[in-house]
Order: C-alpha cells, then structure tokens, then sequence
C-alpha cells in the first residue's frame, strides 16, 4: 500500500522540474489568452513598435546626434546604459496591449544595447597583477576627511590619487596618509601618493587659468610608470543651455595633448574626467587609453553619486600595461565613490 500510493503521488505531482514546466504553461496560457486567432495583435500597438525602433535607432547611432544644440549627444551618450530600462518597461506595454508588433519590435533595442554594453555584464577580472592604484574625487566639502584617507589607505594600493583637494583640508590627507605612502606631491587641487618614489612631478595645463591636473613618473619595482591625475571641469544640465561641457571638452582636448606627448610607454591616467567612456567629447583621451572598467572589471562600475551611483565619471585608464582587475570601494564622505584597478607593468620603458 505504501508503495502504491507513493507511484500515485508521484503521477499526479510529477517532477520538479515537470511541475515547473507545468506552471509555466499555464501562466503562457492566462497571457496569450485571447491572442490565438485575432487579427488586431499585428494592429495594435504601432505607437510601442515605433517607440521601440526608435530607442534602437538612438543606441545605435547615438555618435550620430548632433552636439550643436545644448551638446544633447554627449547628455545621451552620458547616460546611454540607463536606455535598457525602457526596453522591459515597452515589453511589459506590449503583452498589456496584446501587440505582436511591439513585441517584436522591441526584440531590436534589446538586441542593440546587448551589442553596446553586454560585454560589461559579465566578470572580466583574474588573479594576479603588481600595481595596485585608486583614484577619489574627495569633494571639497568633505565632513570626514581623516575617515575618507583612512579608507582609500586601506585598500592597499600603491599610488592614490585625490581630486578636488582644499588647501585647509591639504594637511589632514598629508598627515593621514604620510605612515603608509612615503611620497607624495600636491599640485592645485590635485595629489598624487606613492609607495615608491616619484620624480618629473609637474603640473599640467589642461587650459583653466589654475592647476586640477598633474603628472608624475612613479619609480615602481618593475620600472617607471608615467601617471597623470586630472579633475575635469564639471558640467551641467540646464534648461536654457542644455548639457553645458565646453569647458570640459576643452581642458580633455588639452589632457590628450599631454598624454600623446609623454615619453613613458606605460602610462596610468586617474581622475575624474567628469565623463563616460561613451562621450565622444572626451575622445582625445580615450582614443589613447583604455578604461580598466571595460577591460578588466565586473559590471559598469558606476561612481557618482555616491548615494545612488548612475554613471561612471571617476577613470582609471592605461596604456601599455595589462589591466587585471577593476573595482569600487565602498562610499567615503564623499559624492563619489573610488574606484581602484590592479595591473601588470608589462615590459618596455
């Protein structure tokens, strides 16, 4: 008897597996109802299909829209990951209006994001590496600038970078950092500190009227390495003017200048570029180098705002050494979060 009414059980159960498939009939069934046989699912919905292809047009060709007027490319391209939040919402439109059209439809947008940003959604990050480095926008308004030094010191890197340093807030970081980085150099409202030594320190004119970027070659166990730290100048969204950047774009032209002129092959920029690497206004650097993000990290590693990271302005990005892993360190006292790269110092001077 207990055998019998265990085969019973397991005839009118099935499988997990088989239950599974069961429910998901049924919940295909409850959402197609009504769909079978009629002939206005390819009628309606045409507002949603031409939504959705133009949302696929806008991905795809988005170094195509103009900058003329409020640099509106550089807004979309800034922002260009967050576009594939509409396509679930317009899938979710189409089964509510029973569209074939703009179900299908929307398969175009899901396609071109997939194509643009899929590479960034799986873990791209390995073992090993020699350099470790982290770069923080510490803000200048900073409540704990002891705590935020305390915990960039932790991460364990060999060369941090600070942006938009204050001259009253210069002394605390000096003074925090000074028992784990031996050296170290200021230069406007930019710092660079070092476990090895640092010489050809500079400051860089990136076309503002006063320092937010230098450069210095770092005497590393595996030979010299040229880094750059840079603030950009911020932008802004207003009504009247749009996306204003021209400044940024400017002081970025004036960076890639001094990047392309360098002597040292392996080359280490940190900052923040107030940009993305989609943004086609900061292509005098990122032409040059490559982000570490986007080499060697897991998913977009977004930096700012801190509260609620959208967008990946914070850089690190290099040439002629081999990105390992790339990461964001959990939030400071800062708007930003900071970000850190581990590479390997390839060979060449």
């Amino acid at each position: 008897m207990a055998q019998q009414a265990y085969v019973t059980e397991t005839d009118d159960g099935g499988s997990g597996d088989e239950q599974r498939g069961s429910r998901l009939r049924r919940l295909w069934d409850r959402l197609s109802k009504g769909w079978r046989g009629d002939p206005r699912i390819w009628r309606r919905g045409l507002v949603l299909a031409a939504v959705a292809l133009l949302l696929a047009l806008v991905m795809l060709l988005h170094s195509r829209i103009p900058n003329a007027i409020g640099n509106l490319g550089s807004l979309t391209e800034t922002f260009l990951p967050w576009l594939g939040i509409l396509v679930p919402v317009l899938l979710v439109l189409g089964f509510v209006r029973k569209s074939a059209s703009a179900l299908i439809a929307v398969l175009l947008p899901a396609v071109v994001w997939l194509n643009l940003f899929g590479g960034l959604l799986s873990d791209k990050t390995a073992a090993g590496g020699d350099f470790t480095v982290v770069t923080h926008n510490v803000n200048a308004d900073n409540p704990d600038p002891v705590g935020t030094a305390r915990d960039v010191a932790a991460s364990g890197a060999d060369v941090v970078a600070l942006e938009e340093l204050t001259a009253a807030a210069v002394p605390t970081y000096e003074k925090t950092l000074v028992s784990t980085y031996r050296y170290h150099s200021v230069q406007g409202t930019v710092g660079l500190w070092s476990k090895y030594p640092l010489s050809g320190v500079r400051a860089v004119d990136i076309k503002l009227g006063w320092t937010r970027a230098m450069r210095a070659a770092v005497a590393t166990p595996h030979g010299q390495v040229a880094v750059y730290v840079a603030h950009l100048p911020s932008v802004r969204v207003k009504i009247e003017a749009g996306f204003t950047a021209r400044q940024r774009d400017k002081s970025a032209d004036a960076l890639g200048e001094a990047i392309a002129a360098e002597k040292i092959s392996r080359k280490i920029l940190l900052g923040d570029l107030n940009g993305t690497m989609n943004d086609r206004s900061l292509n005098a650097v990122t032409s040059q180098l490559r982000s570490t993000q986007g080499a060697a990290g897991d998913g977009f590693g977004f930096s700012w705002p801190a509260a609620f990271p959208m967008a990946r302005i914070d850089q690190i990005m290099v040439q002629g050494v081999k990105p390992v892993t790339s990461w964001t360190l959990p939030r400071t006292g800062s708007d930003h979060l900071p970000v850190a790269a581990r590479v390997r110092i390839t060979t060449g001077s």
